[in-house]
């Protein structure tokens, strides 16, 4: 039986004989074949990487898994991260299953219903702050330095540690590296992981290949690809609603040494891919995680060949962890009295 990141990859990760095992189920989530979407953008195989099924709905339990086992090996009895949302699901979960005290810095009003829930049922002390993200990170690193509670935001390298085994996964699932790896970018700390990942599988023998690395920021949030900190960054795809990311030159060596790209997708191809991956392959991600499907669309009208390609596109969240997004899509709801006319009519005939 699957025992979770910390037992599974126990070898590759940087553990001792004093590092709390415990595990809520995260890793080993699903590779999907995605043929209706593989044929739409003309690619060889494409696949989803399905995150959203970790524990706290979001690949940010691989990481938090990790730095919150060994912040209890230090002794530490307090956690703090800044988070547009995932991060503070995933904080909350851990300390609550470790027994500590948790506490979550958000953007006031910048935060989905749904991730907001899930810290709150944790236990974690919320605090939201008048402010963006960076700001918040900002503060919840100052708030580790001047006291005793551990920062378990990406700036934590333990967090990279444990998000770097998703793409021994993918290797372990294929039988080699894909030819590309489409992937969201926010605070750039996974599309980082990735890369020392597939490296480490490479160096190790376990693949003959490594991929090419696509990031796609948010186009109101991209300091990447602009080459400047955005103040105030704008999306509709609030976990990569980031305007100055912990990992950037970590980001861009991934991108650099992979020989990939990072590019920005707008808010409306993020909502499209958003919309066929759930009404062509039935996968339901949040919409920062269809930034990835929208940058694979986007690199096919830029002329890329994909012909030959065995592409990976990460869905890094839940779909339920934002579900107003989907509650405002035009044909969400049709209302009709409770008689069979009524409803035929509401359907369009028959």
């Amino acid at each position: 039986m699957y025992q979770g990141v910390l037992r599974h990859y126990r070898e590759r990760l940087p553990l001792t004989e004093a590092t709390p095992l415990i595990t809520l189920g995260e890793g080993n989530t699903p590779l999907v074949a995605a043929p209706r979407l593989a044929r739409e953008v003309g690619c060889a195989q494409l696949y989803l990487k399905l995150e959203g099924c970790n524990p706290t709905g979001s690949f940010k339990d691989r990481g938090m898994v990790v730095a919150v086992a060994k912040a209890v090996e230090a002794g530490s009895a307090r956690i703090v991260c800044a988070s547009t949302g995932n991060t503070s699901a995933s904080a909350a979960a851990y300390g609550a299953r470790f027994g500590l005290r948790t506490l979550v810095v958000v953007p006031k009003g910048n935060i989905a219903a749904g991730k907001l829930a899930q810290a709150i049922v944790y236990g974690a002390q919320v605090i939201a702050l008048e402010g963006n993200f960076d700001q918040a990170l900002d503060i919840v690193r100052r708030l580790a330095e001047a006291h005793d509670i551990t920062l378990v935001n990406s700036v934590n390298p333990y967090r990279l540690e444990g998000q770097k085994t998703a793409a021994f996964e993918l290797v372990d699932d294929l039988g080699d590296a894909p030819d590309l790896l489409c992937i969201p970018v926010g605070n750039a700390g996974n599309i980082s992981a990735y890369w020392k990942g597939f490296k480490e599988y490479h160096q190790a023998g376990r693949s003959h290949t490594l991929p090419r690395m696509m990031g796609f920021e948010a186009a109101g949030a991209a300091p990447i690809v602009r080459g400047v900190r955005i103040e105030q960054p704008e999306t509709i795809a609030s976990a990569i609603r980031i305007g100055n990311p912990a990992s950037w030159k970590l980001a861009v060596a991934a991108r650099d040494e992979s020989g990939g790209a990072i590019q920005a997708v707008t808010d409306d191809a993020i909502l499209e891919a958003y919309r066929k991956m759930a009404q062509e392959e039935g996968i339901f991600g949040e919409p920062a995680s269809a930034a990835s499907v929208a940058g694979l669309f986007q690199l096919a009208r830029q002329g890329m060949d994909l012909q030959r390609a065995r592409v990976v596109c990460v869905i890094t969240g839940s779909g339920l962890k934002d579900p107003d997004t989907a509650l405002k899509m035009p044909q969400a709801i049709r209302e009709a009295p409770p008689n069979l006319a009524a409803i035929e009519a509401a359907l369009g005939g028959f």
